[in-house]
């Protein structure tokens, strides 16, 4: 189990380039989605206003050496180490579930484009990273759902009160979840196993599909937010806003408390 190329096993049902095709696809799902979102929700065009507006208000100027500094401490920090939450445990849990979706999305088009075949069998690490990454989109993913998820823990919500925001975290947690249960039952030759795997396609299909309407977008606007919030503040620019907003050591404790869950 989780030593031989799952995808590779079911070539003999499916051909090899079917599979290719559908992963081209949704990468191209991804793309016209996340533009759509910018244009549609007008987030990029925010960004850019806030960002002209920042600069005009900047008292210092920042040279390309700031900038390279600022754009590491960027990667490294909120992007790498999501520092953007104050919560120890959503911090834990984000983490999870990025690095185990990237191992799961890189593994996966590495096995169907590189290895399609059990007549090239995959390195042993390949198969292996993807059921971790998989297993770690489950581990972070359920435990946001069910115990950090701020309407369950703040509101006292259940936690299977579904809204269209949740499409992304829901469609993520089956593609994986429904992945891990087809690669055990393949490994046992199980019949059920086709269901599954129809239900790790059907789970990875409203994923890929759903980024107009979900947060997938958001991976890739929050990094340019970070770092402009970064420049805005070594530019002086942030300083100008009031007070209160801009320096938390005026506010009353019960303001101070962290708002991430």
């Amino acid at each position: 189990m989780f030593t031989s190329n799952p995808y590779a096993d079911v070539s003999a049902a499916i051909s090899p380039s079917i599979m290719q095709i559908y992963l081209i696809v949704m990468m191209l799902l991804v793309v016209v989605g996340t533009i759509y979102d910018f244009l549609e929700k007008k987030s990029a065009r925010y960004f850019f206003q806030n960002w002209r507006s920042s600069r005009q208000k900047g008292m210092d100027n920042v040279g390309g050496g700031k900038m390279l500094s600022i754009a590491a401490k960027t990667l490294l920090i909120d992007v790498a180490a999501s520092g953007e939450f104050c919560s120890f445990r959503r911090r834990i849990a984000h983490l999870l579930t990025m690095y185990g979706f990237l191992a799961y999305v890189i593994s996966t088009v590495m096995m169907v484009f590189l290895y399609p075949t059990p007549e090239v069998p995959a390195p042993l690490i390949l198969p292996q990273l993807w059921a971790i990454g998989a297993t770690m989109i489950c581990a972070g993913g359920y435990w946001f759902w069910f115990f950090i998820r701020v309407d369950v823990v703040a509101e006292g919500s259940s936690p299977f009160r579904v809204m269209q925001a949740d499409i992304f975290v829901l469609s993520l947690l089956s593609s994986a979840t429904f992945a891990l249960i087809w690669a055990c039952l393949q490994a046992q030759a199980h019949p059920w196993g086709n269901i599954f795997f129809a239900l790790h396609i059907v789970g990875t299909t409203v994923l890929f599909g759903s980024v107009p309407w979900s947060k997938f977008a958001h991976m890739f606007f929050k990094p340019a937010a970070a770092f402009e919030k970064r420049v805005s503040v070594a530019d002086g620019s942030r300083s100008n806003l009031p007070a209160p907003a801009d320096k938390p050591e005026t506010l009353g404790r019960a303001e101070r408390q962290p708002r991430h869950y």
